[in-house]
């Protein structure tokens, strides 16, 4: 296998990484209104991912680094044409992040409340815009022969983009509710439990449907067989969740969070960013690669780093792996 198409996959594992693990945070930022009837249940909730967020995000920094690294023509023309969706996201994950660090530096209810709704906002926005840019790449968009992206803004809201993102809006909103059941006790658990059963069924459908499109579009027999698991790893969530199985629902979002994203890999393969016009040059993992020497050693470092990187976070999920209630959050000294 060339060292381009191993860090086409390595990238694609990232990926990966980040959707099934930052999907339920987002998940559960989006569910603070729904589920945290008062303060003391909101805090239950972000406690759920408050040791894991930040871990989380690293899959998205490790992968934007390696896209730079491996494939800098992608990162360049990626990052110049999708510049304000991307844009957006960064700002919406910087807001939220500052919610989760400032929220509890003052005990004021009004405070909290606008912490509250970045924390909400900053986890709605990624989670339909990423959607949206990874539908755009799939579909192809309008490069020229110089490698460059010769579209606007309104060229990324086509149907097709806007159904990816609503579909990935909806499919964290089922990951954040039933990594909710698995990790709280009481009402908030049941309650989760409760929403998560017709939210599994709204995301089959939208799921399937921006699937099937993907396939109909640039969909291979591999890709096909992914999109084929994923629907049935959301059956299997489906079944969970209606049997009251918290664990098992979960393991079924994230087994097809990570199939899906594996078969929208395979379906662009060998292409990175295709283009729409007849004249333009479309992105590969050829022509969009860096040199062969730079890929080596970038190999190296990958193979040494990332299993103490997965390691440690393995840890840290089996440390915090106990469930939380509303009688283990303290009441604040006055």
């Amino acid at each position: 296998m060339e060292l381009t198409t191993v860090w086409f996959v390595l990238i694609a594992v990232l990926w990966i990484g980040y959707f099934t693990l930052e999907g339920f945070d987002f998940g559960v930022g989006m569910l603070l209104p729904v589920l945290g009837r008062d303060d003391t249940e909101r805090r239950v909730m972000i406690n759920t991912i408050g040791p894991v967020w930040d871990g989380n995000e690293v899959w998205l920094l490790v992968a934007g680094g390696a896209t730079f690294a491996a494939f800098p023509e992608w990162y360049a023309t990626l990052f110049s044409g999708f510049y304000l969706p991307l844009l957006l996201i960064l700002l919406a994950l910087i807001v939220r992040g500052l919610a989760f660090e400032y929220r509890a530096k003052r005990d004021d209810l009004r405070w909290k409340a606008r912490w509250d709704l970045a924390i909400i906002v900053g986890s709605f926005v990624p989670s339909l815009l990423w959607g949206v840019a990874f539908a755009n790449i799939l579909r192809g968009v309008p490069i020229d022969a110089d490698l460059e992206y010769a579209g606007g803004f309104l060229n990324l809201l086509n149907p097709y983009a806007l159904l990816g993102g609503l579909t990935t809006l909806v499919l964290f909103l089922t990951h954040g509710a039933l990594f909710l059941a698995l990790k709280t006790d009481g009402e908030i658990r049941h309650r989760a439990r409760r929403l998560a059963v017709p939210l599994v069924g709204v995301t089959a459908l939208l799921a399937v449907a921006f699937l099937a499109w993907t396939q109909q579009q640039t969909g291979t027999a591999a890709s096909a067989v992914a999109f084929v698991v994923a629907a049935l790893a959301l059956v299997g969530a489906g079944l969970g969740a209606c049997a009251g199985r918290e664990g098992w629902a979960f393991l079924g979002t994230f087994l097809a969070i990570g199939i899906a994203v594996a078969g929208l890999f395979l379906a662009l393969f060998p292409d990175v960013m295709p283009t729409t016009l007849a004249d333009g040059t479309g992105l590969t993992t050829t022509n969009a690669a860096a040199t062969a020497y730079t890929l080596k050693i970038m190999t190296v470092t990958a193979v040494l780093f990332t299993p103490l990187v997965l390691a440690y976070q393995g840890w840290t999920y089996w440390v915090f792996r106990k469930r939380i209630a509303t009688h283990h959050i303290p009441v604040p000294a006055r």
